[in-house]
């Protein structure tokens, strides 16, 4: 049987820490490239990138990756080195929820559900096997300049972050990448340990399923709990939405979760998508993710009354059919509708 599971946001553009960008500031000054060149046109001082408090929009942060790129781009594998220097200790509460799970299963499932915790720009989509586990990154919405960087820095923080979670390692049987094949293919074969084969249909690597249940040698159920509990605090908080997307965002709960179209709130709010589409995206949102946030707790509420079944729900919210709201339910919770509903919630 083959099990899918994809993260909890659908685009890059969400919130997030400083943490990332002071990482890659500190790295380009190892290079000769100053802060000043790293953080022009961020909209943040270095004072900012070093407090653990600062919360910036992801496109502050794509700003600073331009910039390195355009200073140290010509560097093989410029991402990937990059990309090695993330350690679970990176992502604050959300790494230490990872280190703390069971297993690296539950480290999947924790990281898709929270993964507007990351850093990423690539939006996983996971299918497990019989005999392995497929991780895809999607990339179609990452600037095409950047992309080859940010999927190598992408895929070597998580390879890094698997790696350190599981002392024994975790060996990648399969790597593949959309890009064109570089000069040298060492940095690659020194990160992953394999051989990649490029010019693929898409970003795809692969692992041994018995590594998925292996138990991880810092697991701790007390301290999962409190981590998870932080998180799903911090996430509430980052998606509560003020300005144009607070307005988006009455505008869908008042057409009851169902996807009537970016037109149609843009005219209900006397704007053109075009400029409802800037403004969402100067917020560190957009459209769909919104859709996404309002369906998933009307789902809850809807769920709650234990008066309506999973198809009345899935109706109520505008999805065609009920498995596709059942797809998207256990993209939110992990769980089926079911299975919430059994385990309390509802």
């Amino acid at each position: 049987m083959v099990e899918h599971a994809a993260a909890a946001v659908r685009e890059w553009d969400f919130p997030r820490s400083a943490a990332s960008v002071l990482l890659m500031t500190r790295f380009a000054a190892e290079h000769g490239v100053g802060h000043e060149d790293m953080l022009r046109g961020a909209a943040l001082t270095l004072a900012e990138a070093e407090d653990p408090d600062t919360q910036i929009d992801a496109h502050q942060e794509l700003a600073v990756v331009r910039n390195l790129v355009t200073h140290l781009g010509g560097e093989p594998g410029l991402g990937l080195r990059v990309g090695s220097r993330y350690q679970v200790t990176t992502f604050g509460i959300f790494g230490f929820a990872c280190v703390s799970s069971p297993t690296l299963r539950d480290v999947i499932s924790f990281a898709l559900r929270y993964w507007d915790l990351s850093f990423a720009f690539g939006i996983p989509e996971v299918e497990i096997g019989d005999f392995e586990i497929k991780i895809e990154l999607h990339d179609d919405a990452v600037p095409g300049q950047l992309r080859r960087f940010l999927v190598e820095r992408d895929l070597a923080a998580m390879y890094t972050i698997m790696n350190d979670l599981l002392p024994m390692g975790v060996p990648i049987r399969r790597l593949e990448f959309a890009f064109p094949e570089p000069a040298s293919v060492a940095p690659y074969e020194t990160v992953f340990g394999v051989t990649p084969d490029f010019g693929c249909p898409a970003h795809v690597s692969t692992f041994d399923v018995a590594y998925l249940d292996k138990p991880l040698p810092q697991a701790n159920a007390q301290t999962v709990a409190m981590c998870e509990a932080q998180c799903r605090e911090l996430v509430a908080r980052r998606r509560a939405r003020t300005g144009i997307s607070h307005d988006v965002r009455e505008r869908l709960i008042n057409f009851g979760g169902a996807d009537t179209g970016m037109d149609a709130v843009a005219a209900e709010l006397n704007l053109s998508t075009r400029t409802l589409r800037r403004k969402l995206a100067e917020e560190g949102t957009s459209y769909r993710m919104l859709l996404d946030e309002v369906r998933e707790a009307l789902a809850e509420e809807m769920l709650a009354t234990g008066a309506l079944s999973v198809s009345d729900v899935a109706v109520r919210l505008g999805y065609a059919e009920a498995t596709s709201f059942i797809h998207a339910f256990k993209r939110w919770k992990g769980v089926t509708p079911a299975a919430y509903t059994r385990s309390g919630h509802g």
